[in-house]
């Protein structure tokens, strides 16, 4: 078995932004992160605001970012992200692999209880990845966790993963957002029971579940770690009113506001006794093309749209400048393995050309979905309506309420605004969207020589090598255009100053709540 440190060394270097960026330490236009923080202290209630209801509370169906929220707070996974996007340990404490890293052994934390206080041990973790990896538990996780093949227990305090090929990834794909333990006898019994209630290993546990209102739980007295959570509540509060929420947040009446755009950031910096969040991300908007269905089955016509966008100009509007231009790949500068690749110029003329190329003299006309949230899906769907027109392309823009959208167009609609955050590495943002297998193969383009590449990549340990063939992959979907990605988000939010160790991750899914305090001037709840 290789040594766990050498491990652990190498799966930071390959999955880590901070190899590129440098550290990628939240920035704070108020100084976000304080230079030196007294000891935590125990005690309080904090009320975070988020823009959409968490319709789902199922684990291993989770689908949007306050879902990701509710469940980090009453869930564990075997590993979690630290904030460079390091892997570190959850309900596993330590790992290691076979030669030919097609064998992964966890050691899993002794003395962990489920909240109804049942004992959780590797039974519960075997049954939780047979139940993701069933096609019809229809998991999000099932492609997003490695090639997993097999999982077996090596006694209570072991769990063996087998792979279908060597996986270099597994530890840090494995603190997936949809990955979380949950206990054998619901994993194999009643699987729906955790649509309404909460069983989990997570640092607090569910008090009250209302989606369209607020979620509230309470500190786990059983958690793990006896010094966690810090808090003694924390008050999840549905708003999806942005000027409410950031009002609530100026009058104190909630402590963290995730998600707020660029042009409210100076509202925020300049408000006494709040402090506002910036950090680089993956995050991005993307224009989904099925490219199994007439129009954009045709490459010309995809190209075409590429082109007949002003990407700076809509970092501008779409991103209020806090964030960068994307090539219409999902890897940018945060991510490792990123290749540079040039910017698609916007030309209307060459765009114009290729749509009458692809039988389209007169124009083509169309329309493209997006969803009510967040709100910069709709910005964008009207800017590239008024953008595309000069190249030919006659867009009619249809909103409608997020879940509307999510039930009736994601997975299902030809032409529509997706929205997504950054993931831990490379292959996983390949294999969630883009892989003939991805979970979400929203595009159809199902290119064998993309697959082809991004097999060969996960599956070695060579950096040149993999660096070669992700960069190939990427150059690829620029060439092939399945998806239009033409801006990246940096993440930006807010907070009351006397809200301590709490910063924006750049997963945008993750948020470690557990880890953060209040200080004496919070206020009494």
């Amino acid at each position: 078995m290789r040594d766990i440190n050498a491990k652990r060394r190498l799966l930071i270097q390959a999955t880590s932004a901070a190899g590129l960026l440098g550290p990628l330490a939240p920035l704070g236009l108020n100084t976000a992160l304080a230079q030196q923080q007294p000891a935590p202290r125990r005690g309080g209630t904090l009320r975070i605001a988020v823009d959409q209801a968490p319709s789902v509370i199922h684990p291993l169906l989770l689908r949007v970012n306050p879902e990701y929220l509710v469940a980090e707070l009453l869930y564990s996974a075997l590993t979690r992200l630290g904030p460079h996007m390091e892997v570190q340990p959850d309900l596993a404490t330590a790992w290691s692999a076979s030669d030919d890293l097609k064998t992964w052994t966890f050691t899993l934390r002794p003395g962990v209880k489920f909240h109804d206080g049942t004992p959780m041990d590797s039974a519960d973790v075997v049954a939780t990845f047979n139940k993701i990896l069933d096609p019809a538990t229809a998991s999000p996780a099932r492609n997003n966790v490695g090639p997993i093949d097999s999982v077996q227990a090596d006694g209570p305090g072991k769990v063996v993963f087998h792979l279908k090929q060597a996986y270099a990834d597994l530890p840090v794909t494995l603190a997936y957002t949809n990955a979380k333990i949950i206990p054998k006898a619901i994993a194999t019994g009643d699987f729906a029971r955790l649509s309404r209630e909460a069983v989990g290993t997570g640092p607090f546990k569910l008090v009250n579940y209302e989606p369209a209102r607020q979620v509230v739980v309470e500190r786990n007295p059983d958690y793990y770690d006896p010094a966690r959570p810090y808090l003694d509540r924390v008050v999840v509060v549905i708003n999806p009113d942005e000027t409410s929420r950031i009002s609530s947040l100026l009058a104190g009446d909630n402590d963290v506001v995730l998600n707020i755009s660029g042009s409210n950031v100076a509202r925020v910096a300049n408000a006494p006794g709040v402090v506002s969040l910036r950090t680089p991300s993956g995050q991005f908007l993307n224009v989904i093309m099925r490219c199994d269905q007439p129009p954009f089955n045709d490459p010309r016509v995809r190209k075409a749209l590429s082109l007949a966008v002003d990407r700076k100009a809509l970092v501008d509007y779409v991103a209020d400048g806090f964030g960068t231009v994307g090539t219409d790949t999902p890897i940018n500068s945060a991510y490792h393995f990123y290749r540079q690749l040039p910017v698609p110029a916007n030309d209307p003329q060459a765009a114009r050309k290729l749509l009458a190329e692809a039988g389209h003299p007169n124009g083509l006309k169309v329309t493209l979905v997006a969803s009510s949230a967040p709100s910069t899906r709709e910005t964008l769907a009207v800017a590239m309506r008024e953008m595309t027109r000069p190249a030919g392309f006659d867009i009619e823009v249809q909103t409608m309420p997020h879940a509307t959208y999510l039930d009736q167009v994601w997975l299902k609609g030809s032409f529509y605004v997706g929205f997504y955050n950054m993931q831990p590495t490379a292959d996983a943002i390949f294999s969630l969207l883009y892989t003939s297998t991805a979970a979400w193969n929203e595009t159809k383009w199902n290119n064998s020589q993309f697959d082809s590449l991004v097999s060969q990549a996960r599956s070695t340990l060579d950096e040149a090598r993999r660096t070669d063939l992700y960069g190939q992959a990427q150059a690829l979907m620029a060439q092939e255009v399945p998806t239009v990605i033409p801006v990246f988000f940096d993440l930006l939010g807010g907070r009351r100053d006397y809200v301590q160790n709490f910063a924006l991750h750049p997963r945008a899914a993750v948020f470690d709540l557990d880890r953060a305090w209040l200080a004496n001037s919070a206020p009494k709840r």
